[in-house]
């Protein structure tokens, strides 16, 4: 099935860019970012910035303003059966080039999976002057990394959010 990436969730005070690879079916369906109740990736964001969790998809976005954090895709589309990054075929990269001089404040990228970070290597060029780090996957279906071992391995993005120079 053809799916599209959602439009970024950014402004231009936003120092940190969270990539992931494409949304899964619900968060395509809710129009959310991790918009999958087994995706971690909220749950670790508030942990990591010791913020109280919520559901509100409205302050959820509010969260990631204060902390100058910017969400989008790698890919732009892709052809794709159900949401697994396995199975993605037929893939078109986002305008990285373009984007980073509409928003020139974006200093540090973190991938949120391998997958993000390989298809944006595959198509993409490092920009200048930003800095790129691989974190684990925040869905569900990474088992093979508990929970508290994301939460330890993400908190670097907490600290550079925190010192952003």
């Amino acid at each position: 099935m053809y799916k599209t990436a959602l439009h970024p969730l950014i402004d231009n005070s936003s120092r940190i860019l969270i990539l992931g690879t494409m949304p899964g079916d619900q968060s395509i369906a809710k129009q959310q970012y991790y918009g999958n109740k087994g995706n971690h990736f909220w749950k670790i964001m508030f942990t990591i910035f010791e913020e109280n969790y919520t559901t509100s998809y409205d302050d959820r976005k509010t969260f990631l303003k204060k902390h100058k954090i910017a969400l989008w895709n790698v890919l732009a589309s892709c052809i794709r059966e159900g949401s697994s990054d396995s199975k993605i075929t037929n893939e078109s990269i986002n305008d990285f080039v373009n984007f980073h001089i509409q928003y020139p404040n974006i200093k540090y990228v973190f991938f949120e999976s391998k997958s993000a970070a390989k298809f944006y290597t595959k198509y993409s060029t490092p920009q200048i002057g930003i800095s790129y780090y691989v974190l684990p996957s925040t869905s569900g279906l990474n088992a093979g990394t508990s929970f508290s071992q994301k939460v330890e391995t993400w908190k670097i993005l907490a600290e550079k959010a925190a010192n952003p120079d």
